[in-house]
């Protein structure tokens, strides 16, 4: 299901409205890699902050989805409002017709639905809107091209944590922490028993980082886990009367109980020119070391 020179992807968005002249350079990059593309009436349209409203932006991913000369589908932005459209679609025919899913924030909503409803693997990473000419030939366009072509991926950066010595495997889910804590309880968000949690966030209250991990706690979704991968927590804010601990402390103390390791510094998530690309719904292997920490999808 990776792409090829001369394959058809569309770009589509289900959350924010964005223009056309916004994604122009992500359609001349696409096309530098021989791929064609079509642009959904998303584009464009507006209704309040969304670009259309919920039965447009619908209706755009179905066209995305049953369109068989489409083999990707890039989400342009986030923002808001996948969770409103993802019981309104179909998305059976990818069952027999897999195709890549490509973005991240708000479109965590569909990376996970995708895996645990279907184990049909996505890939988190930069979206159309942040591809412009400061971000050409920047890590995260680099790292996107190798994963929706399948040229395999692979990590290294300073341990700097002093994690102890050890290598563990899973299948990575997850993304965005405020996605993940609006899915808790639908077929979205299925079993994490044995996988590799990836975690960021962006713009968010230390407290409420706190209450969506503690949510994940009770509802079963952290003792199982095989490791908490811990990417940017960008932009965090505190109240007047500090909370106490950083976002990194937060979590690492809500899970010592477990046992399992908590790999930070990550350079995924909110992060300009910086974010990694990830498969969602595909097994990593993560090697801890004295120094490095190394990170590996084939």
């Amino acid at each position: 299901m990776f792409l090829r020179p001369g394959d058809t992807v569309a770009i589509i968005s289900s959350a924010r409205k964005i223009s056309h002249q916004e994604i122009d350079c992500a359609i001349r990059f696409l096309s530098s890699k021989g791929l064609t593309v079509k642009v959904g009436k998303t584009i464009d349209s507006q209704c309040n902050q969304f670009a259309g409203d919920d039965f447009l932006r619908a209706k755009d991913l179905q066209w995305a989805i049953n369109d068989k000369d489409i083999k990707a589908v890039f989400f342009a932005r986030g923002g808001y409002g996948s969770v409103r459209i993802v019981d309104k679609v179909d998305f059976t025919p990818l069952v027999s017709n897999p195709k890549l899913f490509i973005g991240y924030s708000d479109v965590c909503v569909f990376l996970n639905h995708l895996y645990f409803r279907y184990n049909i693997p996505s890939v988190h990473g930069i979206m159309p809107v942040n591809i412009n000419d400061e971000t050409l030939n920047s890590e995260a366009i680099h790292s996107l091209e190798n994963a929706i072509f399948g040229k395999g991926i692979k990590y290294v950066w300073e341990n700097e944590g002093g994690l102890a010595n050890c290598s563990v495997k899973g299948t990575i889910v997850g993304g965005n922490l405020s996605i993940l804590y609006s899915l808790l309880g639908s077929e979205s968000f299925g079993s994490t028993d044995d996988k590799i949690l990836f975690i960021e966030d962006l713009d968010e209250y230390l407290y409420h980082i706190d209450r969506m991990i503690q949510s994940l706690k009770r509802a079963g979704k952290l003792s199982k886990l095989k490791a908490v991968l811990v990417g940017s927590m960008t932009q965090m804010h505190d109240n007047t009367v500090p909370f106490g601990r950083s976002a990194l402390q937060i979590v690492k103390e809500a899970v010592t109980e477990y046992g399992y390791p908590v790999i930070s510094d990550f350079k995924a998530g909110h992060i300009e020119g910086e974010n990694h690309a990830i498969i969602i719904g595909k097994e990593a292997r993560i090697d801890i070391t004295e120094k490095n920490i190394s990170l590996c999808q084939q």
